[in-house]
């Protein structure tokens, strides 16, 4: 029985039971957090993997809107392109019946050309003149506004410098004179203070040795007479009543004398303390003073330093202008002398190209519109309603140049016929040389020429080129008809194809 007693368990306390409930809690509160960190990482990954997938899937949408953009970008392109090429098919239209309408109108240019040419020698011996003149006139100009902006920078840089240098010695002038005052004053400053404070000194030393003296001699008398009052004591108490009434009136008075020099000492302290309070106004009034001057001094270095940065400032941008003068002085005399070649070049040209003009040409430089009255009004009316403002001003403002880019649409033309006339005479070039090579083939004997197919190549009646594979189709009653071969010399059909 007591070893089942003992296995027994025994009952827990209170506080045994709290704190195991209390551990419960603490394990349960680790499991939900342990559950909370899985949910919350579980929860990042997915959100990780969804934003992923969305731009991904984001990338496949733009990729896929890409295309649809392109095969519709594609499919206006195409039809501007057909617009354009309709366009361009009129306008060639246009260009070639005005280009058979200048060949009707030669016989009436043949009289003009002569003094079109002269006038327009003539004019363009003015407009040379003129423009030589127009140069001449803007490095004139050009020489005098710089000789004048020199001397108005060298006077203008002048004038600063010696402002400036002015103002310098002012500064510093007003500089040396505060800095003197202050010295001055505090000088008398200090001399006041030493003074006060010597005589202050003295006055103090003095008192006090006065009373302390006054107070020896009185302490000295007070022992004596305290050692006479022993000495009558001694002898008689009677005696020593009366001497201690004496001495306690006497003792009184001291003490009021006490009182007296101890309320005079501390008049005199007092006294002390408001001259040291004096004394400190005044250092602080001086020092108030001295600060004041140092703002001032600090003020007159800052606008010293302000009028050296204006100055700098000045003369920097003065510099920048004056190298951007010269540089834009450069690049016009640049763009003149590249005006100037241009137009010397154009001229040379112009003398070249009238050398290898045709009689056409020179007799009707610029031709006519072929178009009829009723076609321009057609031509007029339509144009202003495609064209915006802004295009619309600037063909106003290229109307000058109809005639050149009638003779640069002309000689362009002529270029493209000229190419197109090159291209046929190439292909025909290039069947003349295969057919004179299949001739040569055929009157030579080779390797080469026996293994490929040739039609002059008949042994016993029979020629290498295939034969047709179908036969004739015969009927019954029919007799066979024999094969025929038709030979024609290859000198004889290459005289009749050249």
């Amino acid at each position: 029985m007591s070893k089942k007693g003992k296995k027994a368990k025994t009952p827990l306390s209170d506080e045994e039971q709290l704190l195991l409930f209390q551990q419960r809690l603490l394990a349960d509160e680790e499991v939900a957090r342990k559950k909370e960190r899985l949910l919350s990482l579980f929860l990042k990954d997915k959100l990780a993997k969804e934003e992923h997938n969305s731009a991904l899937n984001l990338n496949k949408i733009n990729t896929q809107w890409r295309t649809v953009l392109r095969e519709v970008k594609t499919k206006e392109l195409h039809k501007d392109i057909e617009i354009l090429s309709q366009t361009f098919e009129r306008v060639v239209d246009c260009k070639d019946s005005v280009i058979k309408s200048l060949a009707r109108d030669l016989s009436e240019a043949e009289e003009q050309y002569a003094i079109a040419l002269r006038s327009h020698m003539h004019n363009i011996d003015q407009l040379l003149a003129l423009q030589r003149c127009r140069l001449n006139l803007l490095e004139e100009n050009y020489s005098m506004e710089l000789e004048t902006l020199t001397k108005e920078f060298e006077i203008e840089r002048k004038t600063i410098i010696e402002q400036h240098e002015k103002e310098i010695r002012y500064l510093q002038d007003v500089f040396m004179a505060m800095e003197q005052n202050y010295i001055d004053s505090e000088y008398e400053s200090k001399l006041e203070f030493q003074s006060m404070w010597d005589d202050l000194k003295n006055k103090n030393i003095e008192e006090k040795h006065f009373l302390r003296l006054q107070l020896e001699s009185v302490v000295e008398d007070l022992w004596r007479r305290f050692q006479d009052a022993l000495k009558n004591y001694t002898d008689a108490t009677e005696d020593r009543k009366i001497a201690f009434e004496t001495l306690k009136v006497k003792d009184e008075k001291s003490s009021k004398d006490i009182e007296v020099q101890m309320k005079r000492i501390q008049k005199l302290q007092d006294s002390i303390l408001i001259l040291k309070g004096k004394i400190m106004v005044h250092s602080r009034e001086s020092e108030e003073q001295n600060q004041y001057i140092r703002d001032d001094k600090e003020l007159v270095l800052v606008q010293l330093r302000k009028l050296k940065a204006q100055r700098t400032h000045v003369r920097e941008i003065a510099q920048e202008n004056l190298v951007k003068l010269t540089l834009e002085s450069n690049a016009t005399l640049k763009v003149l002398r590249a005006i100037v070649d241009k137009g010397e070049k154009i001229l040379k040209l112009a003398e070249i190209c009238r050398k290898f003009e045709t009689e056409e040409e020179k007799v009707l430089p610029f031709y006519s519109s072929i178009l009829t009255p009723e076609e321009q009004e057609e031509i007029e009316e339509i144009i202003p309603e495609e064209l915006t403002e802004e295009l619309a001003k600037v063909i106003a403002d290229y109307l000058g140049m109809d005639n050149f880019w009638k003779r640069y649409n002309k000689v362009k033309l002529e270029q493209l016929s000229l190419q197109q006339r090159r291209t046929q005479l190439l292909e025909i070039n290039g069947k003349l040389r295969e057919m004179l090579k299949r001739y040569l083939d055929g009157i030579s004997v080779s390797d080469e020429v026996l293994s490929q197919l040739n039609p002059l190549f008949i042994v016993n009646y029979r020629s290498n080129l295939p034969q047709p594979s179908s036969k004739p189709t015969t009927q019954p009653g029919d007799k066979k008809s024999s094969t025929t071969y038709n030979i024609i010399e290859a000198a004889h059909v290459i005289s009749h194809i050249l």
